[in-house]
């Protein structure tokens, strides 16, 4: 297909105003971005499938309010045919090269319309929503995030056929792209522009892209709204300031309440400073120097686990480890993204607004796991199979106490049975984790290890002949990370360490973030396996638990006399009832507490809801009970203050022996309950 040139356009056009005459390709763009973002919330709608009940009114609602948001998106996409509308003279514009000039601006623009709008349908397959703040953080790492699309998509293909889709759209519209001017001037073209600059002003102050977010449906919501829109609205809000955005306590009533809601028989606080979170932990006896080998697993949701109910039995290995463990089966994520789980797996915090720590500015020299570790002779590793600049992870960990190692401490000459753009294969990550543990167990020093893995995570790519699954799909990478696992375990029985080694293996966030409500409480739920044969009794425990108690419950199985700064909980030090969890989003933070979850929002919202933790929907809670929203603003308040203000780093007297309790507490492992 070729584009010719047109026959004269009919009078009633040529006696438009020369303004209108030369500004009516917006009108083109305009139409075809409005039929793009129709078509696309179209897909979306079937993507979204039972998500969105079949009824007129959500859509309605999506339709309606999404042409509002492509409307205001619109002004700020056009920038570019409105500078070129305005700046190119007369003459040049009317001549052939400037009609040209405008067809391949135009086929530029319509091209990466589509391809923004096809990138949308990639994101909310992955995460069910339309751009936000994983979209923004991802741009960081083009290398990981294009790698991901080239080795997942047949991307050649579809880039392909946007361009001919261009073309043809080009082809069939090209009379709304026709340079005509009956005589206008520069200046008098600039009223045009100002006004575009004024209207774009105007909307940056007024509009907001939470508008949109009316209904009981968090799908519509999504559908309502524009991903280009919601891609600036996000990096606008990478850093959100607690105290500015979200409802807040007088700052000593949140100290006073945190540290009402933190303490535990164990613990006692080394000041009357009502600021001052330090307790000192003290259990009776001698204390434990096991090796630890931390598994945080790549997305790992409980319910690609049989012991959950699902029928595909994919994780036989690690449904066999859950009745030879100390198994805890009502655990919940602090997040949705990697990050989130390091976090709280090495801080063991609340999840701050925004940015994880692990990305955030002035995040060295924290209260970290490592450091209690570390203060018994331990060496800490982070041992990663990609390499670990990716999300800030060596940078925050060596930072932290940790030695950061990964993908660059794999030898040329040690055999790679799989790597994607993400990082080795898992068996050959818990290689070089058993090296870092052989070198720890020669120089005599007792180990602690977080291994976080990558092999569940797209493209799904896995070692041939490991599993049965197709590669390539979820199933093969769920089922590769069980093999792994075991395999993992196997060669380490082997060592002369391994008796006394204990394993703690967890995800870091679930497979899925998408649900009909802010925070789908079944996309939080999460396994946790604490495996020493010789040290730890199996058993199964009921109570909830947040992915910030792992470490104190750990440390408490240790029998660890320390000081803490930490939010979280040993499991079997607390009293019944007390129990809680924070799932949150980037800028949504929620608290569950027996059966409400209470949702923090931007704006000082909230919500509060009885989550069925089957599907993720909730039940609107009227009155909404303060006592609730109280302590659920009290905990991300101080989190967030602490931070803010540096009171989360690590002191001098952090260092300092902690005594052992003459007998007033006892120790985790004896206070594990007796039955299941």
């Amino acid at each position: 297909m070729t584009l010719r040139p047109e026959p004269p356009l009919p009078a009633t056009y040529l006696s438009a105003s020369p303004l209108r005459q030369r500004f009516r390709p917006l009108w083109w763009l305009g139409i075809t971005y409005v039929l793009l973002g129709a078509i696309t919330r179209l897909v979306l709608l079937g993507m979204a499938g039972s998500g969105v009940p079949h009824n007129p009114l959500y859509w309605a609602y999506a339709f309606g309010v999404g042409l509002g948001y492509d409307l205001v998106t619109f002004i700020y996409v056009a920038w570019p045919l409105v500078l070129f509308l305005w700046l190119m003279p007369q003459r040049a514009y009317l001549s052939r090269v400037g009609q040209w000039v405008l067809y391949v601006l135009g086929a530029v623009l319509l091209y990466w319309l589509m391809f923004v709008a096809v990138s949308e349908l990639v994101f909310w397959n992955e995460f069910g929503t339309r751009f936000n703040f994983i979209a923004v953080d991802y741009l960081v790492y083009t290398t990981e995030v294009i790698g991901n699309i080239r080795e997942s998509y047949p991307l050649g293909t579809w880039l392909s056929l946007l361009a001919l889709a261009v073309l043809v759209v080009l082809v069939l519209s090209r009379k709304g792209l026709r340079t005509r001017d009956g005589g206008t001037r520069f200046l008098q073209r600039g009223k045009v522009v100002l006004t575009w600059l004024a209207l774009t002003v105007l909307i940056s102050f007024a509009f907001k892209g939470t508008l949109k977010d009316r209904t009981d449906n968090v799908f519509v919501n999504e559908l309502s709204g524009n991903g280009i829109y919601e891609f600036f609205a996000a990096f606008r809000s990478s850093h959100l300031d607690y105290s500015r955005f979200y409802t807040t306590l007088p700052e000593d009533q949140a100290f006073r309440d945190v540290r009402a809601l933190i303490k535990t028989p164990e613990a006692t606080f080394i000041s009357d400073d009502p600021r001052d979170l330090t307790r000192e932990i003290r259990h009776t006896g001698p204390e434990k120097h096991l090796n630890v080998v931390l598994i945080s697993v790549e997305s790992l949701s409980a319910d690609f686990m049989k012991t959950f109910g699902d029928k595909r039995d994919i994780t036989p290995n690690l449904d066999a480890l859950v009745d030879q463990s100390l198994f805890f089966d009502n655990l919940y994520a602090n997040g949705t993204r990697t990050v989130r789980g390091l976090e709280a797996l090495s801080l063991s915090i609340p999840p701050t607004p925004g940015d994880s720590l692990v990305k955030a500015h002035n995040n060295e020299n924290l209260f970290s796991v490592a450091t209690v570790f570390n203060d018994r002779g331990y060496q800490s590793d982070f041992v990663y199979g990609g390499y670990g600049y990716f999300d800030n992870m060596n940078y925050y960990f060596s930072h932290n106490g940790y030695r950061a190692v990964d993908r660059n401490d794999i030898s040329k000459s040690d055999p790679i049975h799989h790597e994607n753009v993400w990082g080795v294969a898992d068996e050959d990550l818990y290689t070089l984790a058993l090296r870092q543990m052989d070198s720890s167990h020669a120089e005599g020093k007792p180990f602690f290890l977080h291994v976080m893995t990558t092999s569940n995570h797209r493209p799904f790519t896995v070692p041939a002949d490991r599993v049965p699954q197709k590669n390539g799909t979820r199933e093969a990478a769920v089922a590769y990370t069980d093999w792994s696992i075991a395999d993992f375990i196997k060669r380490a029985r082997s060592k002369p360490y391994f008796d006394d080694t204990i394993f703690v293996i967890t995800a870091d966030h679930c497979s899925s973030s998408a649900g009909r409500t802010s925070v789908p409480i079944n996309r939080y739920h999460i396994p946790l396996w604490i495996y020493a044969p010789k040290h730890i009794q199996p058993q199964r425990v009921h109570r909830l638990m947040s992915q910030i108690d792992i470490v104190p419950t750990l440390l408490g199985l240790l029998n660890f006399s320390y000081r803490s700064r930490f939010f979280g909980y040993d499991l079997f030090q607390l009293e019944p009832g007390r129990e809680r969890a924070f799932p949150a989003t980037y800028e949504k933070l929620g608290y569950l507490h027996g059966d409400i979850l209470t949702v923090l929002e931007p704006q000082r919202r909230l919500e509060q809801m009885k989550p069925d933790f089957d599907t993720g929907d909730g039940t609107p809670v009227h009155p909404v009970q303060q006592s609730l929203v109280d302590q659920a603003t009290a905990y991300y308040q101080v989190a967030a203050h602490m931070y803010k203000n540096q009171q989360l780093g690590r002191r001098k007297e952090d260092s300092t022996p902690v005594q052992p309790s003459p007998g007033a507490a006892e120790s985790a492992a004896d206070a594990m309950p007796a039955s299941h």
